[in-house]
């Protein structure tokens, strides 16, 4: 059997950004749908066929809020030197997820691919004063594969151009340190999965034998035309692992976890929102993620919509948040009609290493919020509470204060 333990899974970027184990998660699941339908005839008991159309996958993730802007960037196809990842960044950045396997004796059985997953939706929610801060994700692909016997590693190794035409790049070492890539068995002659250049940082998965060709018995790949500076990614699969680095590292210089007490809540930049218990951010993305005729592929991505909701809970005490979305904090204000309350509101979460609050990590932002429904609960022997929900269209993560 395998255990959560030794189930391991790692994050690939499609487009700039190097692979990284997946850290903090909690939850990592998926289900595909095949979408096969009957195909039936008049005058005929029975199933005459049956038609393949393309799957459908959704995959889920919990993780513990670490402080760490890294597995935002690697969502995002963006390099290490960037501090600031904003709902854009999503429209057309994809990633490839691996979980490699080992069970209970120790010994590798494979790993499991979920290729070309693009971004569905996040949250950040804290559920109450004493809660880890959690993060949840959700993306949408079409494919899992299952590595196993020779191709059970999933392998991946990036170059950079020089720049020319038929530039040529050694993709293996004799297993010295890259193993050789193996045969597709599905696909006779082949050996790699997929070639992305990242150009400028837009990624461009190359066609085989048109973008570029693979000799196996020199392991040297060629590709067509390549400007200075390209990133070239190539992906294979082999019986071992590359020598001396292993699929997952454990990180222990970030937070394991991170508290509601380590973190501090304000509408409009400088008013901290005291009585909280809980906070929830729930971003969704209306994607348009187009095919077309003759072709199995995605080939075009993109988000026509996204909504930003917030919601709010407090135990009632005054009514700083009104206040706030009403724009009158500063005034001693004898009516709150919530028909006046702003459009233009914002939410920012800070995010430190402890509750001292000394040691600033990153903070999620979220703008032009606009009230869009207040509640209240009343029960018998209790204290009031209070929510308030809040919609927008723009969010920003950063590691910049």
């Amino acid at each position: 059997m395998i255990h959560a333990s030794y189930y391991r899974p790692r994050v690939y970027p499609f487009g700039s950004g190097l692979p990284a184990e997946m850290d903090r998660f909690q939850d990592l699941s998926g289900g595909l749908t095949l979408n096969r339908e009957k195909i039936k005839e008049i005058g005929r008991d029975g199933i005459v066929d049956w038609r393949k159309r393309i799957p459908t996958l959704r995959i889920t993730g919990r993780q513990y809020e670490y402080g760490s802007l890294e597995f935002w960037l690697k969502l995002g196809n963006k390099g290490s030197a960037t501090d600031t990842i904003d709902l854009n960044d999503f429209k057309n950045s994809m990633v490839d997820i691996c979980c490699y396997k080992t069970d209970d004796d120790g010994t590798f059985q494979g790993t499991v691919w979920y290729p070309k997953l693009r971004l569905a939706g996040f949250s950040l929610a804290i559920g109450d004063p004493q809660a880890y801060i959690e993060r949840n994700f959700e993306w949408v692909g079409e494919d899992e594969i299952q590595l196993l016997n020779d191709n059970k590693y999933f392998i991946h190794r990036e170059f950079t151009a020089d720049g020319g035409t038929n530039e040529t790049f050694v993709v293996s070492d004799a297993g010295t340190t890259y193993p050789d890539p193996i045969s597709d068995p599905d696909n006779s002659g082949y050996y790699l999965f997929k070639v992305v250049r990242v150009r400028a940082g837009i990624a461009t998965e190359l066609v085989y034998t048109t973008d570029y060709t693979y000799d196996s018995g020199t392991v040297t790949l060629t590709v067509v035309s390549t400007t200075n500076g390209d990133k070239i990614k190539v992906y294979w699969s082999a019986g071992s692992y590359i020598t001396g680095e292993e699929p997952f590292t454990n990180n222990d210089s970030d937070a394991a976890a991170i508290s509601a007490s380590s973190c501090s809540i304000y509408l409009q930049s400088a008013n901290y929102v005291y009585k909280l218990q809980s906070v929830n951010i729930d971003v969704s993305f209306d994607r348009t993620d187009y095919y077309e005729i003759g072709n199995k592929e995605v080939i075009q991505r993109g988000i026509r919509n996204k909504t930003c909701t917030v919601t709010l809970g407090r135990i009632l005490e005054d009514f700083t948040i009104e206040e706030i979305a009403r724009g009158v904090t500063d005034l001693d204000y004898g009516k709150i009609d919530a028909r006046e309350f702003l459009d233009n509101l914002a939410l920012i979460v800070k995010i430190y290493d402890n509750d001292d609050k000394d040691n600033f990590l990153m903070k999620y932002t979220l703008t032009d919020l606009s009230p869009v429904g207040l509640d209240a609960g009343i029960p018998v022997d209790d204290y009031v509470s209070r929510g308030a929900t809040l919609e927008c269209e723009a969010c920003t993560i950063t590691t910049a204060e």
